[in-house]
């Protein structure tokens, strides 16, 4: 008898030390679409009436992590810098803020070292598992004010 209430009162302190299932659900809906690794597809800069347009699909790969509150991203051309005339390396990183779809980075590692201590607002938009960040880049005092737009994939790799 003594054996069956240790085992009753046991099994409801281990039940009560449980979220309940409504506060499960409200962790699960919370989750920020954000997190995880994207792959750069195509990037559009618009800067005073000029527009260029790079596909990053071809001759160069960039990825950028996004976790609960930094983001990273890395650029390399796929030729391992062998051509010196498309050799490149970017790498970046830094904490950010989501409010609703307004999405802040504030860069803080970048290679181009004039660029850290900014930071840059973008509006973002996730449809299935494509990434869209689009927004002013604006640096007084490098001369820097252009309109960004990229696209991204989410990968699994």
């Amino acid at each position: 008898m003594k054996a069956k209430l240790i085992y009753i009162l046991l099994a409801t302190v281990l039940f009560s030390c449980q979220p309940p299932a409504s506060s499960l659900k409200s962790k699960k809906a919370t989750v920020n679409p954000l997190i995880g690794t994207w792959e750069l597809q195509k990037g559009t800069i618009i800067k005073g009436g000029d527009t260029t347009v790079t596909d990053y699909t071809k001759g160069q790969r960039l990825i950028k992590i996004i976790n609960e509150s930094h983001f990273a991203f890395l650029r390399h051309d796929l030729e391992q810098g062998k051509d010196s005339s498309t050799a490149v390396f970017v790498a970046g990183g830094g904490s950010y803020q989501l409010e609703g779809d307004v999405y802040t980075e504030h860069l803080q590692f970048l290679n181009y070292r004039e660029w850290e201590g900014n930071d840059f607002e973008f509006t973002v938009k996730i449809d299935g598992d494509t990434l869209i960040q689009e927004g002013i880049e604006k640096i007084e005092g490098l001369g820097v004010e252009q309109y960004n737009i990229e696209r991204y994939l989410r990968t699994t790799e």
